[in-house]
């Protein structure tokens, strides 16, 4: 579970997240939804430890994430997939993290098999093409079998059998039990991925619900988070349908 409370990140006299509070629940795929600049990307990183609150705290599992003794076996994090050494293979790359935490070499192999990966294991990862990269972003996410996952943008890259798998991967974690937090601006693959969203614009919360409940009334989950987030977008474009010629 991922509980944060009164989450409040400045920078200089910007807040990017703002006195924001909200729970993800275990067993259930949860999207995280915002236009650009809501604050998604400092609030997983909040979550993450890797930059401190100005006020209010995040728990993962019960603990902030840095009290973790073994925080690959809680959390199994995505935020960027090319965060990786280029000269280093995949397999490779996933035995440096494995050793961090004592895991086994059958593990790696397990996710390299799970991910896809089991043929390219020894190819650099400089040679890896966008969906490779996510392909072994999410086989590091998944490497110490967490209870817990953080991705941001898993589908980035990934052509329509990759999305299906994904889709169907983070389905069946869910059904495990697992938290799985996930952001994305492809609407119409969350809307067949997630179960609950959490819709935040100029780093507050908009909307924290099912999303039978938010698209009630309305064509789409597409609709119902333009609409939400109309006052929160951080430029508007001319529409198309209206420009003049």
């Amino acid at each position: 579970m991922i509980e944060a409370r009164g989450l409040t990140k400045f920078y200089g006299e910007r807040a990017a997240v703002s006195n924001l509070s909200f729970t993800v629940r275990p067993g259930v795929v949860t999207g995280f939804l915002g236009p650009n600049g809501a604050g998604k990307s400092t609030t997983m990183r909040l979550i993450l430890g890797l930059d401190a609150p100005t006020a209010g705290g995040v728990r993962v599992n019960g603990r902030h994430y840095a009290d973790h003794p073994a925080p690959l076996t809680q959390v199994g994090a995505l935020l960027e997939a090319r965060a990786v050494h280029p000269g280093r293979s995949a397999r490779n790359h996933l035995l440096s993290l494995a050793a961090t935490h004592a895991i086994g070499d059958r593990r790696v192999d397990q996710v390299l098999a799970l991910t896809g990966l089991k043929d390219v294991a020894t190819k650099r990862v400089g040679s890896f093409s966008l969906g490779m990269g996510q392909r072994l972003g999410i086989a590091a996410a998944l490497l110490g079998d967490p209870g817990t996952l953080i991705l941001d943008e898993p589908i980035n890259g990934l052509d329509p059998e990759g999305v299906r798998w994904v889709r169907r991967l983070l389905r069946a974690l869910a059904a495990e039990g697992r938290t799985v937090f996930l952001s994305s601006h492809v609407m119409s693959e969350l809307a067949l991925t997630v179960e609950h969203v959490i819709v935040v614009g100029h780093g507050q919360l908009i909307a924290d619900a099912d999303v039978a409940e938010l698209t009630a009334g309305r064509s789409s989950l597409e609709e119902a988070f333009m609409e939400l987030t109309a006052d929160a977008v951080e430029y508007q474009a001319v529409n198309p349908e209206r420009n003049p010629r």
